[in-house]
């Protein structure tokens, strides 16, 4: 192949525009927003939280009541767990139940520690404020 002035000329002006199409990209890239940009942050991450409400404050020993409430910012699906002050430590009881897509959650709950409990409902690091339910 025979390299004329014209072709190394048409050579040099597609090789300058590719450079300069890479050039533009990279500040397209870089002036994209991204999770770090407090703007974004802001908009995507929503604080999570967890209500909780016992359909009951006074039950019978292994009486079955309910822990019902919402959550925000927490994922469909993911499960909630119920929790019991023991001796000043928070205690994971064997019950627990899936969000449902519009962020409610039920959990069956039977206590058998009489007396006052302090309870809570947790997912993740993610804990209701402490509710009693007084078991007789």
């Amino acid at each position: 192949m025979i390299v004329t002035k014209r072709h190394s000329l048409r050579i040099a002006t597609v090789g300058a525009l590719s450079a300069a199409c890479v050039a533009l990209a990279g500040t397209a890239m870089a002036a994209t927003p991204t999770a770090s940009t407090p703007a974004v942050r802001q908009a995507a991450g929503v604080k999570a939280g967890i209500t909780a409400k016992p359909s009951a404050t006074s039950v019978g020993a292994w009486q079955l009541f309910r822990v019902t409430g919402n959550t925000t910012g927490l994922k469909a699906g993911s499960s909630v767990t119920l929790q019991q002050k023991q001796n000043g430590k928070w205690v994971t009881l064997p019950a627990s139940a899936p969000i449902s897509r519009s962020g409610s959650y039920s959990l069956g709950v039977k206590l058998g520690l009489k007396g006052k409990n302090e309870l809570r409902v947790v997912s993740g690091s993610t804990a209701s404020a402490v509710f009693t339910v007084t078991v007789r």
